[in-house]
């Protein structure tokens, strides 16, 4: 009875000491209800109804039919292909891009701070301008196409070809994204301690030795990061596929995208549970690939 009791007074002691911290939480446990748990449960109930949303909204519970129907729509799987392409070459292009730069940036090249400015200026430019921008690059009258013709060279239908379109959004997301990776790989180049390439010397190391065997395993955890980052954003390609393609996903969806697929699906074909199945399995693809890459970069170790 006395132990009971003592816990009972331990219990209650405990709960008035973590009430103030319980307190303090309360903005943003709430933040994080209305904004992330709420809509993931309104997208788990959308995904299973269809929704009627001209004539007054009207909910009709069909059960796990908009999943089953995502197997038998062969957009649906010309968008997977084209988004898994995209992250295959995307990521790593873009990953080793910006260590290379960062790389060279660190290594005291002369002007290196206006280098820096000159890098960054794609990543804090609109994406929508940069789009238009490579959008006239490409054209049949645009810029590449006119170099092309100055050189001899034939010039090319660049967005009109189904084969060359997502290449031309490939090129330039890499050119766009790679610096701003760069800057977090150049912090985290400035954060080796300069002892160990002091001692890796003494050793008779060469510089490629260096970077082989003491910048790239100091650099794991960063570049755990990098390509996490860059799959998670190179899976929700959006607005580049819709200004290149005029929200078709064209030319023969080759620029055809999953989030692209989602837009289509809710505000053309106005289909909000099919949208939300689509959009429950890129989360799951998302997931999945993120899973297998802190696999290979060690798991826990990391």
């Amino acid at each position: 009875m006395y132990q009971l009791k003592r816990r009972q007074k331990i219990t209650r002691w405990n709960i008035r000491q973590d009430l103030p911290g319980y307190l303090f939480l309360t903005p943003a446990i709430v933040v994080l209800v209305t904004f992330v748990v709420s809509p993931i449960i309104w997208a788990v109930f959308l995904s299973l109804h269809k929704v009627q949303l001209l004539g007054g909204i009207k909910y009709e519970f069909i059960g796990f039919r908009n999943y089953t129907r995502l197997i038998a729509d062969e957009r649906v799987w010309i968008a997977l292909k084209n988004t898994a392409e995209y992250v295959a070459i995307v990521v790593p292009t873009q990953t080793i891009l910006a260590l290379v730069l960062a790389v060279i940036l660190n290594s005291g090249v002369r002007g290196k701070n206006w280098w820096r400015i000159l890098y960054f200026l794609p990543t804090v430019t609109s994406s929508a301008v940069l789009t238009l921008i490579f959008m006239w690059i490409y054209n049949i009258n645009g810029l590449l196409n006119n170099v092309l013709a100055f050189l001899g060279l034939p010039t090319y239908n660049w967005l009109g070809d189904p084969a060359v379109a997502l290449k031309g959004i490939m090129i330039m997301n890499i050119w766009s994204t790679a610096p701003f990776y760069m800057v977090i790989y150049l912090a985290a180049l400035q954060d080796i301690p300069q002892t160990l390439y002091e001692a890796a010397e003494l050793d008779g190391a060469n510089s490629w030795q260096k970077f082989i065997y003491i910048t790239i395993p100091i650099l794991k955890p960063v570049t755990f990061f990098v390509v996490a980052m860059g799959i998670i954003g190179t899976f929700q390609l959006f607005d580049q596929s819709y200004i290149f393609s005029g929200g078709t996903g064209g030319p023969n969806n080759a620029t055809l995208t999953i989030v692209l697929l989602i837009y289509q699906a809710v505000f053309r074909n106005l289909q909000m549970g099919y949208g939300a199945a689509i959009a429950f399995v890129l989360a799951l693809v998302i997931i999945s690939v993120t899973l297998m890459e802190r696999q290979l970069f060690g798991g826990k170790r990391m």
